[in-house]
């Protein structure tokens, strides 16, 4: 099964000056012209073993897809080397590979010879290609007819039913529709089990954590880190958004005809914090005060069983924050999260924060019922993404409240239920006894 090492590798490509230059170069034999060369790659080092699954990530224009192109052997480095093991399959860019004029079927075909594989080999691989795929007749029309999404599933399907020792897939699959991709992704999970060598590119961190265990995160051309997935996907992550808040602080600001906006001030500000456990944060914007509600407005003394409540947040702003969120955990007595939420979870859309803001955020809850103990409220505000932010202030355990005596509950809480007796909720399924 296929192991890939890059060593050293870069990877650069000629920009003329003008598109006359580059016909002069091919005219005179490669003589001296005006160009500069565009560095994709600089110095890039990685390993993949045999059976791994492997993420590649970076902004666009990081030379992700040229790193691919590399392995595939489409492109020769510039310095450097690449070694790769097995049977390599590649589902590069859209449409690559594929001869628009050739029907569907001609051109599994010649996938499949270019890979070395006879022509037996791919009549007896055909049907399954073809059934995947899901395109119906038009796998014996041109190419060239068929929609983004359609040369997308029969790019996918020969790529994987070629009995690949090694995949490659950029960013095509974005192009697909969700059933397909769904299709797409169980198929590369039953591809990992097998021991198959993945390699992918994607924008979508969701799908680096939880389908590789390894990745790269490459910037300008360069290999930034490399290893685990997950504490990969969150550097960068949080990288982006370091970057995003530092552009909103240079995006002008709203403001009136011939004057400054005002600072923003909240009409009901609570200035109280019961108790602090423990606080952190850069204090771009800190909490004031934290009261439990009922629905008339009335801090609470107990919290009650089924009922509905208010969690009262008020903070400051001392300094910018341009992608701002708000929230808190509900914890039992042993300190165990329960649930929690914030404005970002909700879908409430903030526009970045100022200094000298002050605002207060009410989040409405229906409690479910509890079973009799104290439950606190941590508290939080920060900026940037529910996957990646920066702590403005974090306070632990700002408030503590017993919940109501009530009926016996088993376990933390007790979900809202009605039972039916004998009664049917769909059709029976009749089981046929084995015969005699």
């Amino acid at each position: 099964m296929g192991s890939i090492r890059i060593r050293n590798v870069s990877k650069s490509f000629p920009i003329h000056v003008q598109p006359a230059e580059r016909l002069k170069e091919l005219v005179t034999g490669n003589a001296p012209s005006r160009q500069r060369d565009f560095w994709a790659l600089r110095d890039v080092s990685l390993e993949i073993p045999k059976g791994a699954t492997f993420g590649l990530i970076g902004e666009n224009g990081s030379g992700k897809s040229t790193l691919l192109q590399l392995i595939a052997g489409i492109l020769k480095p510039t310095s450097g080397e690449v070694a790769v093991e097995g049977r390599v399959s590649a589902l590069l860019e859209l449409g690559s590979g594929f001869n628009p004029e050739y029907t569907g079927r001609d051109n599994v075909f010649l996938y499949g010879a270019i890979l070395g594989l006879s022509h037996r080999e791919m009549e007896r691989l055909y049907p399954a290609i073809e059934s995947f795929a899901e395109i119906g007749d038009f796998i014996d029309r041109p190419v060239k007819t068929y929609s983004s999404g359609m040369v997308i599933r029969l790019a996918f399907a020969a790529a994987v039913s070629v009995a690949p020792d090694i995949l490659l897939v950029d960013e095509a699959l974005a192009v697909g529709d969700i059933y397909f991709r769904q299709r797409c992704m169980r198929k590369m999970h039953e591809l990992k089990r097998e021991g198959v060598t993945i390699v992918f590119v994607t924008h979508a961190a969701g799908e680096v954590k939880t389908l590789a265990e390894g990745a790269a995160w490459l910037d300008r051309g360069r290999l930034v880190e490399s290893g685990d997935a997950e504490p990969i996907v969150a550097h960068y992550l949080a990288a982006m958004v370091r970057k995003d808040s530092a552009y909103r602080k240079r995006l002008p600001r709203e403001e009136g005809p011939g004057e400054p906006a005002e600072p923003v001030r909240a009409p009901e500000i609570v200035r109280r914090i019961p108790n602090v456990d423990y606080r952190y944060g850069n204090r771009a914007a800190e909490i004031l005060g934290v009261a439990v509600l009922g629905d008339d407005g009335e801090a609470l003394p107990l919290l009650p069983q089924k009922g509905r409540i208010i969690v009262r947040i008020s903070l400051e702003v001392r300094a910018e924050v341009p992608m701002p969120i708000v929230g808190f955990l509900m914890r039992n007595h042993l300190g165990v999260d329960l649930a929690g939420t914030n404005t970002a979870l909700e879908g409430t859309d903030m526009p970045p924060f100022r200094p000298g803001d002050v605002h207060t955020f009410d989040f409405h809850l229906q409690l479910p019922e509890l079973y009799p103990s104290q439950f606190s409220f941590t508290l939080a505000v920060a900026s940037g993404t529910v996957e990646a932010y920066e702590v403005c202030d974090w306070i632990e355990n700002a408030v503590a409240l017993e919940a109501e005596p009530g009926r016996l509950v088993y376990g933390y809480l007790h979900f809202p239920c009605e039972v039916r007796i004998n009664s049917v909720t769909a059709p029976r399924v009749r089981v046929s006894e084995p015969g005699p």
